[in-house]
């Protein structure tokens, strides 16, 4: 009884409460900050204003940097999704030489720094000749978030029931039509919420996208921490509110469709 207390009990409670405030306060803080109606961060203020939202929209460089991080994060999440739903397969249903390898490679830039990796990128794209272009910083994005996608397609296959695919193959149906039609809608889930987290990845990465990204790649992360290093207004508290709320609300969507239990432990 008493040890049950201590792991579900009042104390337990407020241990979680605190942990809890101490992770969501300071954006709470930034938040709080995006409504002033002053030229500069300060709380508390005098009165709450849209000011600072409103001036986003007089940012170009700031809407640019949206659009082009959206559009960056569409292609990079779509390219790691395609790589990672045949990847899981073989990963998940095959036994072969190299196997564990095949793993680790596809989950190692969890584990790289992305200072690492950024500089790797920045010196093979200078060889390669299209430094700083969309497609290289589409290339590189897809590298760092194909765990994230493969991650849950992989919980989304382990443990797969697969009598529907051999009454589709006992039917006559071919190997693509089987996976078209059965397979592929049964793991969607998966995939779905492997892209959507790959997405969000993708669109929040500043660290590596500073060594690939050019004045005319310029993404929202690297526009944020551009003007952050040149002045301290609240555009920027403005702009990281509409970021909270955006990836609160894509979070809710992945933890309805997959589960966010799921993407913190690969199980289904």
């Amino acid at each position: 009884m008493k040890g049950e207390t201590g792991r579900n009990g009042w104390l337990a409670l407020l241990y979680h409460a605190c942990f809890v405030s101490f992770i969501v306060a300071p954006l709470v803080v930034v938040v709080l900050v995006s409504f002033t109606n002053k030229d500069y961060i300060t709380l508390p203020f005098d009165g709450a204003s849209w000011r600072w939202f409103r001036a986003i929209l007089d940012a170009p460089e700031i809407v640019n940097a949206f659009w082009l991080s959206t559009w960056l994060a569409l292609g990079s999440a779509t390219i790691a999704a395609a790589l990672a739903v045949p990847s899981a397969i073989a990963i998940a249903r095959y036994r072969f030489a190299g196997r564990e390898t095949l793993t680790a490679i596809l989950m190692s830039p969890l584990m790289i720094p992305h200072i690492v990796l950024g500089v790797a990128f920045l010196r093979f794209f200078t060889l390669a000749g299209f430094s700083g272009s969309f497609l290289a910083l589409t290339l590189t994005h897809a590298v760092i978030v194909i765990p994230y996608a493969l991650r849950l397609t992989l919980a989304a296959l382990i443990g797969l029931d697969r009598e529907a695919e051999m009454a589709a193959a006992s039917l006559g149906a071919a190997r693509l039509t089987t996976f078209r039609r059965v397979l592929l809608p049964l793991i969607m889930p998966g995939v779905a919420g492997g892209w959507m987290l790959a997405f969000i990845q993708s669109f929040d990465e500043v660290t590596m996208t500073i060594f690939v990204a050019t004045p005319g790649t310029t993404t929202l992360p690297v526009a944020m921490y551009n003007r952050i290093a040149q002045q301290t207004d609240p555009l920027i508290a403005s702009v990281s509110s509409v970021l909270i709320f955006g990836t609160l609300i894509l979070m809710i969507l992945l933890d309805r469709m997959v589960g966010l239990d799921r993407v913190l432990t690969g199980r289904k």
